[in-house]
């Protein structure tokens, strides 16, 4: 175990203070992380603790047990955060700049430090995107000063400038997302479900898109109800898979949240339901706003619009569910009323049909068939109360399935009896016994 001090300014190296290797016996692998920490626990409790559930829901993959130790022992508290899944992030490839993303202090920077000796390999093989004939024909742009053997480390800085100037005009093919490691809209699925323990929840996860030559995913999720859910919009920001609890009301999360989606139109009470949104926004450059770097400014339109359009696709995916339940509940609720009607409906009927069976033959007026029948069979108590109702029950019931059939129908969902498929083995042939379940068919093969 090594305990790290604080990071020396100028060497981004640890101050370690012990370190020590103990006998493995339970055979345990993976990184643990130990870090004791002094503060106002009175004060500051809350944002821990909603600190620490971020944490939880973005990374549930992860361990995490934190415990506060007071001098009154009946204060202590220890809090351990599950892990969910072994599904880990993708690990990030190792990228070179963009053209479009460098500024002329870092290409100065990438000028002193490259290896290259002349100018066309300097531009193929520092930038990313850049390909040979494109480096040739970007130099050729450049001016007479130029040329593709030209040594690079004798430029000048009217030199300099005139790169960076062209890098800003020139067009070149949008970096790809494979240096990036976004959580994966699987595993924030899984941490807003551990965590909240939401009665619905819809996720979405962008393509990787680029503003200024930086490429960036958004991951977005929106949850409806759930434990210790407060009413109204729950908002919890991401950055590179950090949380972000401060400075909330100017980020681009919170805006886009609040005053752009029209929560209504999608079945949603922005005021009165418990709703979590979860946005995660993964780039190689995070575009914060102010020193403490706490919120993401709103003054990018393709950042804006992604975070737009991922939020209304959970939107739309929730409102499909909204709408299946209240179309659900709206059924339950006219077969209830239905149900509660049918013993005086039954008993209508048969008080009906009772004093039509005792009236004497020449004062009855004459009935088809079936009818006189089934006056016989009233008037035989073949046919009683009880029989009607059980059959308004069963046209209930009948009545119920068929409408559910046809919205499912409609809705490109099947609920008829599926047929049972198997994997069967290529070799060889087995004695088996089928184990029927409403839900499932467990076939044993001995």
């Amino acid at each position: 175990m090594t305990h790290l001090g604080v990071f020396p300014l100028l060497r981004n190296i640890p101050h370690v203070h012990l370190h020590e290797k103990r006998e493995n016996k339970t055979h345990w692998h993976g990184a643990e992380i130990e870090v004791i920490i002094e503060g106002n626990w009175t004060t500051h409790r809350s944002k821990i603790l909603h600190y620490m559930c971020q944490m939880a829901v973005i990374t549930p993959y992860a361990q995490f047990l934190f415990k506060f130790l007071s001098d009154a022992a009946d204060k202590n508290l220890t809090i351990k955060f599950a892990r969910r899944t072994d599904v880990m992030p993708p690990v990030p490839l190792q990228t070179k700049h963009h053209p479009s993303a460098v500024d002329l202090l870092l290409i100065k920077h990438l000028v002193a430090e490259t290896t290259k000796q002349n100018l066309l390999q300097f531009l193929q093989h520092e930038f990313v995107n850049i390909s040979k004939p494109h480096a040739e024909r970007f130099i050729g742009e450049m001016g007479p000063d130029f040329s593709p053997k030209m040594t690079v480390k004798r430029l000048t800085s009217q030199q300099l400038v005139r790169i960076h100037q062209l890098f800003r005009q020139a067009k070149f093919d949008d970096p790809s997302g494979s240096c990036l490691s976004p959580a994966g809209e699987y595993n924030l699925r899984l941490g807003i479900i551990k965590e909240l323990h939401p009665d619905m929840v819809a996720t979405h996860a962008s393509s990787p898109q680029v503003f200024e030559g930086h490429p960036f995913i958004v991951e977005a999720g929106i949850s409806i109800g759930g434990k210790d859910v407060k009413q109204g919009l729950n908002i919890f920001r991401f950055a590179n898979r950090i949380p972000l609890l401060f400075e909330q009301g100017a980020d681009v999360i919170t805006r886009t949240a609040q005053k752009r989606i029209n929560w209504s139109s999608y079945k949603i009470n922005q005021q009165q339901d418990k709703v979590g949104v979860f946005v995660s926004i993964v780039s190689t450059k995070i575009p914060f706003k102010g020193t403490g770097k706490e919120y993401i400014g709103d003054d990018i339109t393709e950042i804006s619009s992604a975070v737009m359009s991922a939020l209304k696709q959970c939107c739309l995916q929730l409102k499909s569910k909204i709408v299946k339940k209240l179309q659900a509940r709206e059924r339950q609720d006219r077969k209830r009323n239905l149900n509660r009607y049918i013993p005086d409906v039954a008993r209508a009927i048969m008080e009906t049909l009772v004093k039509i069976a005792d009236q004497s033959p020449p004062k009855r007026p004459r009935y088809d068939k079936e009818d006189e029948e089934l006056l016989e069979k009233v008037d035989s108590q073949e046919v009683t109360e009880m029989t009607f109702r059980d059959c308004l029950t069963q046209h209930v019931e009948q009545v119920d399935y068929e409408m559910a059939l046809d919205y499912a129908m409609q809705s490109g969902v099947s609920e008829e009896p599926r047929e049972a498929i198997y994997l069967n083995s290529l070799e060889g042939s087995y004695k088996f016994v089928d184990l029927q379940s409403p839900v499932f068919v467990f076939r044993f093969v001995p």
